[in-house]
């Protein structure tokens, strides 16, 4: 079994006891009581190098990174940096994440919000749009054909934006395919959690004009930030080296300023 199945099967079931306590006609008579989404794709597609910052307590490969005892802060430390968006790791078992941080930051900041989790049922959706997500993650890797499209298409009827992510050339088609307009090339293997920057080099050249391109993992500095927008990033994904930093403002604010050959 690999990391990804691993982290997948814990993901199912944490989610029942949340089913049982929560029954999607709750949520979806919750979703209807809700404004409209915010919409990510003008910003990260708006010229100059976009962050999407994120809350991130630990991981699987590297174990705890911070405590986070006020993620509301942080993202608005995030926002004040100028980044796009604010990524919130919702899964507990292994990124020490919760729906609670996500509607924190999303209380505390005016720019788009993305849930970051593992997305495997419908439900997930609507308890993503309920907590007050403007974005969802869906994994490429993890999902079918049939489930993609699928996911995508409650998505954009929840008013929420997908970043498709993906790994290989395979499942870049496969996204291109299902009609992803945000894509996310994760450096990451999900299968063994090596990293390699080369990844998105490889595969950025192979995403159609108008499609929106997001490089993540493995961007510990400013360097590594520099060779994803050489590569044609519109956007990296940061999480370890920005709950890392002393200082996440200025961290953001430094990533923004990068541009193609600087």
């Amino acid at each position: 079994m690999t990391v990804l199945d691993q982290i997948i099967a814990g993901v199912r079931e944490d989610l029942a006891p949340r089913q049982a306590a929560r029954p999607l006609p709750d949520l979806a008579t919750l979703v209807d009581t809700l404004g409209p989404t915010r919409d990510p794709l003008p910003a990260l597609a708006a010229p100059g190098l976009s962050v999407i910052a994120e809350v991130k307590r630990s991981s699987p490969s590297k174990g705890h990174l911070a405590a986070i005892p006020d993620p509301a802060a942080l993202a608005g430390s995030y926002q004040a940096g100028g980044a796009a968006a604010i990524s919130v790791l919702t899964e507990q078992r292994r990124f020490g994440g919760s729906l609670a941080d996500l509607e924190a930051a999303r209380g505390a900041v005016s720019v788009p919000v993305l849930r970051k989790d593992f997305v495997v049922t419908d439900y997930q959706l609507w308890e993503a749009r309920a907590a007050g997500a403007d974005l969802v993650l869906l994994i490429v890797a993890a999902l079918t054909d049939a489930e993609l499209r699928g996911f995508l298409e409650l998505a954009t009827n929840l008013g929420l934006t997908s970043l498709v992510e993906t790994h290989t050339a395979g499942e870049l088609s496969r996204a291109l395919d299902a009609g992803a307009s945000l894509v996310g090339v994760n450096n990451r293997d999900l299968k063994t959690l090596d990293v390699d920057l080369a990844r998105f080099e490889e595969l950025a050249g192979l995403v159609p004009s108008g499609v929106v391109k997001v490089a993540e993992s493995g961007i510990l500095g400013l360097p590594d930030a520099q060779r994803m927008v050489d590569a044609g990033a519109d956007a990296v994904l940061v999480g370890e080296a920005l709950v890392s930093d002393g200082d996440p403002e200025r961290a953001v604010a430094a990533l923004r300023t990068l541009r193609p050959g600087s």
